[in-house]
């Protein structure tokens, strides 16, 4: 066989069993993609999104459209063909799998997580909306889980309404650590608490909640490898009592990045007239009960995606808009926002036709 021949043969066997490797043998790496966009003010498999009774509702037009991000499963494992083809892709990104599901997290673990996320997201929204507006809405601190085996297990309970600890009140979350590391390890702690179960009696009779009790708790020392401290073995969080229904419908949607749009959606039912004066508007963050905006993951996907659909405004979390402004979509202005005051201060301009003097994003 002649020698080029040979090399040829050689050349074009090795290409085969690089391309052979490349689809069989598995990277560490997983995909994000623009996920589904839907608008806010509309509706979702045949129902309204959003879902008012009690409180006097005004309809709404535009488009105020939450954005998600596809990924790959946890389970899933890319082969080098594909994670080159998404190095290469302009509306892919490929990422280390671990970023997306660090400490070896499975899926179920990961939708669960992500379940709890976005109704803690609905709820902010619904108390920043409502805050904005000036309308009232009773805020109590919870216990939001129970470490397993810890000494407050089968003590206290998840919902279980925080009132005082050791006497002193509760007014926020971080009052109960605060209180509970005042101790030594070893050392009693006394809750004083509304049961679940009779909070909810009294949101349900509309009447104030009164057979509270106190629970003694042992404290042991933290675990978490630093200075040792007094731990009980719970987190505390927050829960409300809304002065009418809101319901948010939803279905198959994680996280907590849709909360800002939640909320705005929220506002233009409960206000007369248009906040986007019919224009469509994009966006994402995070929301928390005083209406401050935060940074989520995606940014890239997301805005590709609105585009996709579109939007001609995307509202971005300002900790985000670096990264949104390196490769914006062409037709898609980025409205950098800290706050529910600063979207709703950008709406009202885009609905004037103000376009100019808006807080775009910049590469820096």
């Amino acid at each position: 066989m002649p020698r080029r021949t040979a090399t040829m043969l050689a050349s074009t066997l090795m290409l085969i069993a690089l391309l052979c490797a490349g689809v069989f043998i598995p990277v560490p790496y997983a995909e994000m993609s623009p996920g589904p966009t839907v608008n806010t003010l509309g509706e979702h498999d045949g129902e309204p999104v959003l879902q008012i009774s009690g409180h006097k509702t005004y309809p709404a037009d535009g488009h105020l459209n939450m954005t998600t991000v596809r990924v790959t499963s946890a389970d899933y494992r890319m082969n080098l063909v594909e994670a080159v083809y998404g190095w290469l892709a302009h509306d892919d990104k490929v990422v280390p799998h671990d970023t997306l599901y660090p400490d070896g997290k499975t899926e179920e673990e990961s939708s669960q997580e992500n379940a709890e996320e976005f109704s803690q997201s609905q709820e902010s929204a619904k108390v920043a909306a409502l805050k904005q507006l000036g309308i009232p809405v009773k805020t109590w601190v919870v216990v939001s889980t129970v470490v397993k085996g810890s000494p407050a297990e089968g003590r206290l309970h998840a919902g279980d309404v925080i009132k005082a600890v050791d006497g002193a009140a509760v007014k926020q979350p971080g009052d109960v650590a605060k209180l509970v590391t005042r101790h030594k390890p070893g050392q009693d702690v006394v809750f004083t608490i509304v049961p679940a179960e009779e909070q909810a009696a009294a949101e349900k009779e509309n009447r104030a909640a009164t057979a509270t009790r106190k629970v003694t708790i042992t404290t042991r020392a933290s675990d978490d490898g630093g200075e040792k401290r007094a731990v009980v073995g719970i987190s505390a969080g927050t829960d409300h009592t809304f002065p009418f229904t809101v319901d948010i419908k939803l279905a198959d949607v994680g996280g907590p990045s849709a909360g800002l749009m939640f909320a705005l959606g929220i506002y233009d039912k409960l206000t007369p007239g248009s906040l986007t004066g019919g224009a469509f508007v994009a966006g994402t963050g995070t929301i928390d009960d005083d209406g401050k905006v935060g940074p989520i993951g995606g940014i890239e996907m997301k805005t590709v995606g609105a585009r996709g659909k579109g939007a001609r405004y995307f509202l971005t979390p300002a900790d985000n808009c670096e990264t949104a402004a390196r490769d914006t979509p062409k037709g898609l202005t980025l409205v950098k926002v800290n706050t529910i005051g600063d979207a709703l201060d950008a709406l009202a301009d885009i609905r004037a036709g103000k376009t100019a003097g808006l807080p775009r994003c910049t590469a820096g």
